[in-house]
């Protein structure tokens, strides 16, 4: 997307891992960027202004829309950690769910016009048949408070499309990182502490949690470039999976990742790092995103390992 289908683009959850890439992707496509936050931050590169709303709070969000205006919604913002949502799930359900009501009946009442992408996650299908690759009508099995309020986001979306008439489309996130995403992630936890070890910070061990886990990993561009195109080309009212289509083990990441390091490193299971409930395998079909859009990623796995170990080697503790 090289010209901008939409002028006025409004990003919840602009100073996030996904979004501080996203915003400025939109910005040079040629598009105007505001960001919807709760709470008050310096302008990331390619933002034209930010709105502080808490998504918990209606009115909050009308006004933002309503002043905004925007012709495009990109809905990021999220308690977005499956492992984390188990120590607070009812701030996990209210800022994933409720806030999404809210938005969109904003976009209802303020913007009905506006295309909204709605960023949902694998986590929805929950546990898979090992070797399968999950296509979008497999019902929804989720197993975190996460999972659950993503589940429940995209019934609101669903909603507001139906019976609202609103321009949604929903896009289901499978596993992504890259430079900027926080250490309660697994690969960037795994650069952060390697990064602490090269430089004298930590013992030489690499503390893992369960890594009999496959999952369909792919780089942070390239799930920017996958929502670009979901809003340039997606078809209203349908979910899309956001994958490659191939699982790896993080019992083989963790040895690729701990041979990146300058110093040696020796791996050593921690069960404290395990969650409370896992999903063995989540590996998607990326066949309908592709034919209606066209997009597949291209950045290879090392390429992205060694952002993310780049990242952390270039800050200090």
């Amino acid at each position: 997307m090289t010209n901008a289908p939409f002028q006025r683009v409004l990003v919840t959850g602009s100073h996030g891992f996904v979004g501080s890439h996203l915003v400025p992707r939109l910005a040079r496509s040629g598009a105007r960027v505001s960001g919807l936050e709760p709470a008050a931050h310096g302008l990331v590169p390619g933002l034209n202004d930010i709105h502080v709303a808490d998504l918990r709070e209606p009115a909050a969000v009308r006004a933002v829309v309503g002043g905004v205006q925007p012709d495009a919604i990109v809905h990021l913002a999220a308690i977005s950690s499956a492992a984390r949502s188990f120590e607070d799930p009812s701030a996990t359900f209210m800022v994933n769910a409720i806030g999404t009501w809210n938005l969109l009946s904003a976009v209802r009442d303020e913007s009905p016009a506006a295309r909204v992408l709605v960023v949902s996650s694998s986590e929805v299908y929950g546990p898979q048949p090992e070797g399968s690759r999950i296509g979008e009508d497999v019902p929804f099995r989720p197993v975190s408070p996460y999972g659950l309020s993503k589940a429940v986001a995209e019934s609101i979306a669903e909603t507001a499309g139906g019976s609202w008439g609103l321009d949604v489309i929903r896009a289901r996130s499978f596993a992504h990182t890259g430079p900027g995403q926080t250490e309660t992630f697994v690969i960037p936890g795994w650069a952060a502490q390697i990064a602490r070890i090269e430089r004298g910070e930590a013992p030489p061990v690499l503390q893992v949690g369960n890594l009999e886990v496959t999952r369909d990993m792919i780089d942070v561009r390239d799930v920017v470039e996958a929502y670009l195109a979901l809003l340039e080309r997606g078809v209203r009212g349908v979910a899309y999976n956001v994958c490659g289509g191939t699982g790896v083990r993080l019992a083989d990441l963790a040895p690729r990742l701990a041979g990146m390091a300058r110093v040696p490193v020796r791996i050593e299971v921690d069960p404290a790092r395990f969650r409370p409930a896992d999903v063995p395998w989540l590996v998607g079909d990326p066949t309908r995103i592709e034919a209606a859009t066209g997009w597949r990623p291209t950045v290879p796995l090392e390429e992205t390992l060694t952002s993310v170990l780049d990242h952390f080697r270039g800050r200090q503790s």
